[in-house]
């Protein structure tokens, strides 16, 4: 493990870490390695002022180690600012781990992942995230305490995702509102692009309530499955920016709104479940707004999932976690 904490310290690695423009001020980044299991892991704290950094562990195949820092500091940030407009006692911080998670994660990986976390002595405290689930929580759980996303009959909240699609979807009426003058869906257009866990609950919720819904994935079998279950109309991934539609909902991966695809975009709302959607806070937040398209901020509405894992840490209740995470979202 090397651990990195002040640029005064160290002077190996500067440019890629210190002068990463996603650095933003870090207090740590850990990088984990064991030969044994094959375990490759970053570990970045970006503030824990409020207190521990809470942030789940995301398991991707990244086309190199630069990409995956990039990843992970972008996405630890957007963890405190999450933390900090939620009201929680938490701080900011996140995870990634090296592999495809279909094929290269093993018991053995996360137990070891956990015996890392065990060393940080409750400064970092993981969730499940891409890649990860329930079942990767309890062998990382065998290691250490500090670990939320467990299943209901450990005292957890199980799969976090319907509290995270509820937040979102509250979100996403709010700027509904904020921009129509009704958050009414009945006959809103709404483009899904990501139907994973959080994506097909948003999905249904739209649907419940009149919209018409158009989805697009990578997973053909998934995306396969939630429109014939709520009769969604297909998309391919290279039309999405293209459609003629009110509301953007990116519930995939980040950075899917850049300088390209902005130019494109047809509808007056962008709110989604994805983290990081900017390519660029600066350039591509400014473009949003000279176009005329309200950005519902994925930091504010996407917090229910944080909302849902913290309350493990204070004994878990779902309908709580549901009340928290819709107050949370409509008082911004």
């Amino acid at each position: 493990m090397i651990e990195v904490k002040d640029a005064k310290e160290t002077k190996a690695g500067t440019d890629f870490v210190f002068g990463n423009p996603s650095f933003a001020d870090h207090e740590q980044i850990i990088f984990c390695y064991d030969k044994a299991t094959g375990l490759k892991a970053i570990i970045a704290i970006h503030d824990t002022t409020l207190g521990p950094a809470l942030g789940g562990t995301r398991m991707w195949d990244y086309k190199s180690e630069a990409e995956a820092l990039n990843d992970v500091l972008r996405l630890s940030r957007g963890m405190t600012y999450k933390a900090a407009i939620s009201g929680l006692g938490l701080g900011g911080g996140k995870a990634v781990i090296f592999g495809d998670s279909k094929k290269d994660k093993t018991p053995e990986m996360f137990r070891k992942y956990g015996k890392f976390i065990e060393s940080m002595n409750g400064r970092y405290i993981t969730a499940e995230d891409v890649g990860t689930n329930t079942t990767d929580m309890v062998y990382i759980r065998e290691m250490t305490k500090h670990v939320t996303g467990l299943p209901e009959n450990m005292g957890g909240g199980g799969d976090p995702s319907p509290v995270t699609a509820y937040g979102v979807f509250m979100g996403l009426k709010a700027a509904v509102k904020e921009s129509f003058g009704s958050d009414n869906l009945n006959g809103k257009k709404v483009m899904v692009q990501g139907v994973g866990h959080v994506g097909e609950n948003l999905v249904r919720f739209v649907t419940e309530q009149g919209a018409k819904v158009y989805v697009a994935d990578l997973n053909q079998e998934q995306l396969n499955a939630t429109a014939a279950k709520y009769g969604a109309e297909i998309v391919s991934l290279d039309a999405v920016y293209d459609m003629d539609v009110d509301i953007y909902s990116p519930c995939a991966l980040g950075a899917t709104l850049n300088t390209e695809n902005i130019n494109k975009l047809r509808c007056a709302v962008v709110a989604g479940a994805a983290n990081n959607q900017l390519a660029d806070e600066n350039i591509h937040g400014k473009m949003l707004t000279e176009k005329g398209i309200l950005y519902a901020p994925d930091f504010l509405i996407n917090a229910g999932g944080l909302i849902n894992v913290y309350s493990e840490l204070k004994g878990y209740d779902r309908k709580t976690a549901m009340e928290q995470s819709e107050k949370s979202t409509i008082q911004h």
